[in-house]
């Protein structure tokens, strides 16, 4: 007769934990893959952003040269010809576009000359178009970037005007 104070113990069995250790490791696993998709989601989010900018910067130059010319008496078109152009935040006219030059950022200015290369690049094309009086020419602005084994790109057109000329 076995002494009433012994019970008999139970454990788990070796299935029961090699279940239990799957089920926990499938929840980190899926876990990890979610914090990784969102970290490199932020990374494309950052990166959009920043040729959002470079693109708004680009048609900001543009418009630039226009005003200035304005301000200078000469045409309002002076230096915004038709073609394929590249431009840094400081140059007062656009160069050709030279395909594959890649941004640069120095002191937190991106150019074309000094810094660490970026994975940017921002092409300008201006084309005429058409318009009622003919004084008018589209701007198209594209900056693209390869991230996450694709390119991205961000688009921006406007149409500038010669609407001051007839204000004097």
């Amino acid at each position: 007769m076995k002494p009433a104070n012994l019970k008999k113990k139970r454990g788990f069995t070796i299935i029961e934990v090699l279940i239990a250790v799957a089920i926990i490791t499938i929840g980190i696993l899926g876990i990890l893959a979610t914090i990784y998709q969102t970290v490199a989601y932020m990374n494309l989010s950052s990166s959009r952003l920043t040729a959002i900018y470079l693109t708004q910067e680009g048609m900001e130059i543009v418009r630039n040269i226009r005003d200035t010319n304005w301000l200078e008496g000469a045409l309002w078109n002076d230096g915004l010809g038709i073609g394929i152009f590249e431009v840094d935040y400081d140059d007062s006219s656009l160069s050709v576009y030279g395909g594959g030059n890649y941004l640069k950022i120095d002191n937190g200015f991106y150019n074309y000359s000094n810094g660490d290369q970026t994975k940017f690049q921002r092409k300008i094309t201006i084309e005429n178009t058409d318009c009622p009086d003919g004084n008018c020419i589209s701007v198209y602005v594209e900056t693209s970037w390869q991230q996450l084994g694709k390119t991205h790109n961000v688009v921006a057109v406007e149409h500038l005007y010669d609407w001051y000329s007839g204000q004097n």
